[in-house]
């Protein structure tokens, strides 16, 4: 398994220049009317709004560029973050002694992915959503008995004679 988990974004950038545009809009016809009214200082509290509101997207947008990768080996399971900038592994366990745990919410609902080895937890797939979730959780539990059989197939039964 060599999974690129990415957070799911339903804003295109040309969209964020349309909704930055409109919001601007509203604003700068707000800040003429309270000008009109004397009240001047309502006009620079609504353009720090607008960049607030701008920064806040941007933000996201930096966010939606880190790709969560899950690879699963016959040795290893391994979890990475990458960026455009840097590659870094948070996670790095035997394929063999490697459990996926699933946190669920009272109305059953998947909550987390979280891998596990003795005491050493990992949350993977945070980004994604519940069913997506629960959908790459099983995934993720086929390809560790895949990777667990491919390393040891006499121990699945094939193979052997009676």
């Amino acid at each position: 398994m060599d999974a690129e988990l990415r957070p799911n974004r339903s804003l295109s950038t040309r969209g964020f220049w349309v909704l930055i545009s409109v919001i601007g809009a509203i604003d700068l016809a707000a800040a003429l009317v309270f000008a009109r009214l004397g009240a001047a200082l309502v006009a620079p509290f609504l353009a720090v709004a607008v960049l607030a509101i701008a920064a806040a997207f941007l933000a996201s947008f930096r966010a939606q560029r880190i790709v969560e990768r899950v690879q699963v080996s016959a040795g290893q399971v391994k979890v990475t973050y990458e960026t455009p900038r840097a590659r870094t592994v948070v996670w790095e366990s035997p394929t063999a002694f490697t459990r996926v745990n699933t946190v669920r919410d009272e109305d059953d609902r998947m909550t987390a992915v979280v891998l596990a080895l003795s005491a050493k937890r990992r949350t993977v797939a945070a980004a994604l959503s519940p069913r997506e979730r629960r959908d790459f959780a099983n995934a993720l539990e086929d390809a560790i008995r895949q990777a667990r059989r491919a390393r040891h197939p006499s121990s699945s039964g094939e193979g052997q004679t009676a």
